[in-house]
């Protein structure tokens, strides 16, 4: 379960870094495909999850949470994705355990790989990325014109089934969870 920034969001999280990102061994993450992870159920896929009971579980345990927004800074280079951290941690912090809690409740056995704070990639590893120069990143990444940061409303929660091929994270959407006074 995650958060999936509008389309105009994800591409003000994107377009600054679009050039840096562009290179061998690194392979930049479109808008369309921009998300902030809360959890990864690994090991269960859509069929082994009754999808009514895990969103009634989720509304359960995030009836009282209110919409808030995240802010995103400069990304980082980290050793599998160029990623943006955001904040505040303990909003974010606070949705990801109801969440776990959530998916706990429903019994279905899985391996629970939760987010440990908001951030978004722009770019992830790919073949290559051995001979990525993360220096070089790095100081590509310090020309790009700032003070930069952009935000991601977070009003809803969005349960998808995900794939990821070694270059692209996917998915297909199951289910939304509206938080408490968000519009439909």
């Amino acid at each position: 379960m995650g958060l999936l920034p509008t389309e105009a969001e994800a591409r003000a999280l994107t377009a600054p870094y679009a050039d840096v990102v562009s290179r061998p061994g690194l392979q930049p993450v479109l808008p369309q495909w921009v998300h902030c992870t809360l959890l990864h159920a690994v090991g269960v896929g859509r069929s082994a999850i009754d999808t009514d009971a895990l969103v009634d579980q989720v509304k359960q345990h995030t009836q009282t949470v209110t919409p808030f927004t995240l802010t995103f800074d400069r990304p980082a280079v980290g050793s599998v994705a160029v990623e943006i951290s955001g904040w505040p941690g303990q909003a974010f912090a606070e949705l990801g355990t109801a969440v776990t809690e959530a998916t706990t409740g429903t019994g279905v056995s899985f391996t629970a790989a939760r987010s440990r704070y908001p951030h978004i990639s722009v770019a992830y590893t790919t073949a290559g990325a051995e001979d990525v120069d993360a220096t070089a990143v790095k100081a590509s990444l310090a020309d790009v014109a700032g003070p930069l940061s952009a935000t991601v409303y977070v009003d809803r929660l969005h349960l998808v089934e995900q794939w990821h091929d070694g270059a692209h994270i996917t998915w297909e959407p199951l289910a939304e969870v509206l938080l408490t006074g968000a519009s439909a």
